[in-house]
């Protein structure tokens, strides 16, 4: 071990240990010094002494938010009280953004021989890139997935919500008066951003006369945001090594997304072009029926419609 330990480290505060160098580095200096050892011999003799091929784990997230068990308080018991009373609630947010074309999909898939796809994914071979917007409904264990082919902005997912509303709610919710959105803090669906919020206001809570309240995850803690472990994981299940080639292709896979709990999904494509950089000027802000939460008040809001909806969500 005299020879491995030059190329030792590790944490000085703990038992665990690492070579930063191959197998062929140690061999090779021992053959400098003499001694003949093959490849096999050396991962034998690592093994003994408790070396192990490792990769790196994510288990240290840093310093947590001081409001992060607060939020998840407070989202639990709203999401109770909307269950309670029969009241809608949705999971939202953005998958990872997808090339179509014939690019190498992630995974393994049963089949004789793999699929070819193209060596580099470069944009330019691409027939364009998938935007998708998921909505998860945690009563009925249902998910809805827009895909856009534009940029991901506020506007594109308030329009997403307001597709699964005239669809979902007036069919399944017909007389919901209340929708809670749980959704992470940042991207689209920002707790910070003025067009999200004006968007709700306008085409969700006075269009279908909905008491709209959002709730946003603290920083670093969107895995716990249900489309991510109910949703999207199971889609990227689906579509695991097979090369979304064409838009249908994966508007099909989205669809097939199944679970033994029941899940089933809903996909479309949206076709509309989304401008970045839009802003809400403060007069406009100001005219929102926005009301935030005693808790946590940056990451928690209610919106009530300011008069009667255009469209009644009862049937």
């Amino acid at each position: 071990m005299q020879t491995v330990a030059p190329h030792t480290a590790g944490d000085p505060q703990s038992s665990t240990k690492w070579l930063n160098c191959h197998l062929r580095d140690l061999q090779a200096r021992l053959a400098q010094a003499g001694h003949t050892v093959s490849l096999p011999v050396i991962r034998r003799l690592l093994y003994a002494a408790g070396y192990r091929l490792r990769a790196n784990r994510k288990q240290r997230e840093g310093v947590a938010h001081p409001d992060r068990d607060t939020q998840f308080a407070h989202i639990a018991a709203q999401r109770a009280a909307h269950v309670a009373h029969g009241q809608p609630v949705v999971s939202v947010d953005t998958k990872k953004k997808e090339l179509i074309g014939d690019f190498k999909n992630a995974g393994r898939t049963w089949g004789t021989s793999p699929e070819v796809v193209n060596v580099h994914d470069f944009p330019t071979d691409a027939l364009g890139r998938a935007v998708p917007y998921g909505i998860y409904d945690l009563t009925r264990n249902t998910g809805w997935v827009m895909v856009g082919e534009s940029a991901d902005t506020p506007a594109f997912a308030v329009d997403c919500l307001d597709a699964w509303c005239a669809s979902e709610l007036r069919r399944c919710y017909p007389h919901a008066t209340r929708l809670l959105i749980e959704a992470d803090g940042g991207g689209s669906n920002s707790a910070r951003s003025r067009v999200w919020k004006a968007r709700l206001q306008d085409q969700i809570a006075d269009r279908y006369g909905l008491e709209v309240t959002v709730c946003h995850y603290p920083p670093g803690a969107s895995k716990w945001n249900p489309i991510e472990h109910r949703l999207f994981s199971e889609i990227s299940k689906t579509w695991a090594g097979c090369p979304l080639r064409t838009w249908e292709r994966m508007l099909d896979l989205i669809r097939q997304t199944r679970t033994d709990t029941g899940l089933w999904v809903v996909a479309q494509r949206n076709q509309r072009v989304y401008p970045t950089g839009g802003k809400v000027a403060d007069a406009e802000l100001d005219q929102l029926n926005l009301v935030h939460h005693v808790v946590c008040p940056q990451w928690n809001y209610t919106i009530r419609p300011r008069g009667p909806a255009p469209f009644a969500v009862a049937a």
